[in-house]
């Protein structure tokens, strides 16, 4: 919706809502791992299934509902480009035979699309550009329809906020909302984290976080676009559709930071951030490299890198540091005065979140992913808006803030022009810190 939607809550209750709802989200969703497939929803044994995006996470958030629920039928496929609803839908098919029944008359493209989706489907998957998702999820919320809703959950403070209100409406509705920040949905993660919450480390003093790696799908231009099309055929590499890379990589590793801070935010952060070596129209306006430092009011510091470049050096890694210990997550280890080593199930924890939320959809028991979906991905924000400008910013900046990239996400058009153009040497102008201004 527009500016009148993102204005429906009041900041003092959606400050309430992050507030108070991280027993009622968090234990709601862990809760719901828990439920039995086979508790069926009144009346049927069918969820109808409604996919808003074409791309590979989309698809592979319904492969992952279709897994765990033999109910689930996927009925409608939205997105920009009705050939990626059609390529989509034939994979799907070619899978899962039994379960995908999407007519032609079923199949939507363009900016709302969505809307379609939303009154074909009993759960709405939404996994498509960033910018989208807050609109999408109280869309589909407002129209009694429970959701999964991939990271990140905004790409800037009014999105965080659309996305709160979304959440609390989902609350009063008795809807479900999950996230795909699914790290809340591995056992071995749950019992790394409450080994933390208990002392096994001592007191967290230090946080290091990794997410390098070449750049996600770069896709060049194909002839006959417009450039509205272009972009959003690229989205991952322009910063109104995406956020960048803090909120779209380091979003993971942050939220698993916060849980270990019993999701209390950073006090502010600072950061350093630019374009260095991706030369190039495919490129766009991101930048390819971010680090960001969050400090807490206690002392303890999350020290968070990302990078995309090629032929680089890559890893991916999250290390707690402790005054007893310090934690490898990836590694599901402990080391130091209380050594642990994760030895239970694992699970594929994509598969647990589609199973957390269908499940939920038939038992009848909602839950809710709003409290950590919100606060990481502000937190995310915050990170990406201080590398953009060099500027530090605290969280009471970033949460008091209604800041949003333009166009609306309800203004965006098939014909409108984009915000960002190339200039003469057919490269996108990228943001300068120092000079940058956005809160």
């Amino acid at each position: 919706m527009g500016d009148d939607t993102r204005s429906t809550g009041s900041d003092s209750s959606r400050r309430d809502f992050l507030r108070t709802a991280a027993t009622t989200a968090s234990g709601a969703v862990l809760g719901g791992l828990a439920l039995q497939s086979g508790v069926h929803a009144a009346g049927s044994d069918t969820i109808k299934i409604g996919m808003v995006g074409a791309g590979g996470r989309c698809t592979g958030a319904a492969m992952n509902a279709m897994n765990v629920d033999k109910g689930a039928r996927l009925v409608a496929i939205g997105d920009i480009f009705m050939d990626r609803v059609h390529a989509k839908r034939a994979a799907l098919k070619a899978k899962k035979p039994d379960q995908v029944a999407v007519p032609d008359s079923q199949c939507f493209a363009g900016f709302d699309a969505y809307k379609k989706v939303i009154a074909c489907a009993d759960v709405v998957l939404i996994a498509n550009a960033a910018k989208f998702h807050p609109l999408h999820a109280l869309a589909a919320i407002q129209a009694g329809k429970s959701v999964f809703v991939e990271k990140p959950h905004g790409i800037d403070p009014a999105g965080v906020k659309m996305i709160a209100q979304a959440c609390a409406l989902a609350t009063q509705k008795g809807l479900s909302v999950v996230s795909g920040l699914q790290s809340r949905f591995n056992p071995g993660y749950r019992a790394m984290m409450q080994k933390i919450h208990d002392g096994a480390i001592g007191d967290i003093v230090a946080i290091e976080e990794h997410y390098l790696r070449g750049p996600y799908g770069l896709r060049p231009r194909k002839p006959g676009l417009t450039e509205v099309q272009y972009q959003c055929s690229n989205q991952y590499h322009f910063t109104w559709l995406s956020g960048d890379d803090v909120p779209q990589s380091l979003i993971h590793n942050l939220d698993r930071s916060l849980w270990a801070m019993g999701d209390k935010p950073p006090a502010r952060c600072h950061a350093v951030g630019g374009r260095s070596s991706s030369v190039g129209e495919v490129y766009g306006d991101v930048f390819d490299h971010n680090a960001v430092v969050y400090e807490y009011a206690n002392g303890v510091k999350i020290y968070a890198i990302c990078r995309t470049q090629v032929g680089c050096f890559n890893r991916v890694s999250s290390i707690i540091m402790g005054t007893k210990g310090r934690c490898n997550v990836f590694g599901y280890r402990i080391e130091g005065e209380t050594p642990w080593h994760y030895k239970g199930p694992r699970v594929n924890p994509y598969d647990a979140e589609q199973k957390a939320l269908l499940d939920a959809v038939r038992s009848g028991k909602p839950i809710n992913s709003g409290h950590h979906m919100a606060r990481s991905t502000l937190v995310t924000v915050m990170g990406q808006m201080a590398s953009y400008t060099g500027k530090r910013i605290t969280w009471a900046e970033a949460e008091k803030s209604d800041y949003s990239y333009p166009p609306a996400p309800s203004a965006c058009t098939m014909d409108m022009d984009p915000p960002v153009k190339p200039g003469p040497d057919g490269c996108y102008p990228v943001r300068v810190p120092g000079k940058t201004k956005l809160l």
